[in-house]
C-alpha cells in the first residue's frame, strides 16, 4: 500500500523563498531510496502559510529506513538561513495511507 509523508513547513518570515532554494539545490538523495515513489514541494498560495513537503513511499517501512539512514542526516544538515537563524518556525508530520488513485486519463474511454 502507497503512503504518503508530508511534512507542514512553518516558515519564518520572508524566508519561503529561502527554503525553495534550498530544496531547488538538495542532494536529491532520497530519490535513490528502496520504496521512494516521489517527491513534491507545495507552495502555500491561499488558505495556508505552510509550505508542505509531499513524499510517497511504497510503504511505513521504506520512509522509516530513510528517516533513519545517513542519506537523511546528510540531506538535513543544513538548517540555519544565513542570518544563523532557522528557515522553519515549526513542522508537523502529516501520514496518509493512498486508499484511492485515479492515473491521469483514467477516464478516458
Amino acid at each position: 500500500m502507497t503512503v504518503v509523508k508530508i511534512n507542514a513547513i512553518a516558515v519564518r518570515e520572508a524566508m519561503g523563498p529561502e527554503l525553495e532554494a534550498r530544496f531547488a539545490e538538495r542532494a536529491r538523495l532520497v530519490e535513490d531510496m528502496p520504496g521512494f515513489v516521489g517527491f513534491e514541494l507545495l507552495r502555500p498560495v491561499a488558505g495556508e502559510s505552510r509550505y508542505f513537503v509531499v513524499t510517497r513511499w511504497a510503504d511505513h517501512d521504506s520512509f522509516r529506513a530513510w528517516v533513519g539512514s545517513q542519506q537523511f542526516q546528510q540531506g538535513h544538515a543544513r538548517t540555519d538561513a544565513p542570518d544563523g537563524r532557522p528557515v522553519a518556525a515549526h513542522a508537523d508530520l502529516l501520514e496518509f495511507e493512498v486508499v484511492e488513485l485515479a492515473p491521469a486519463g483514467a477516464g478516458d474511454g
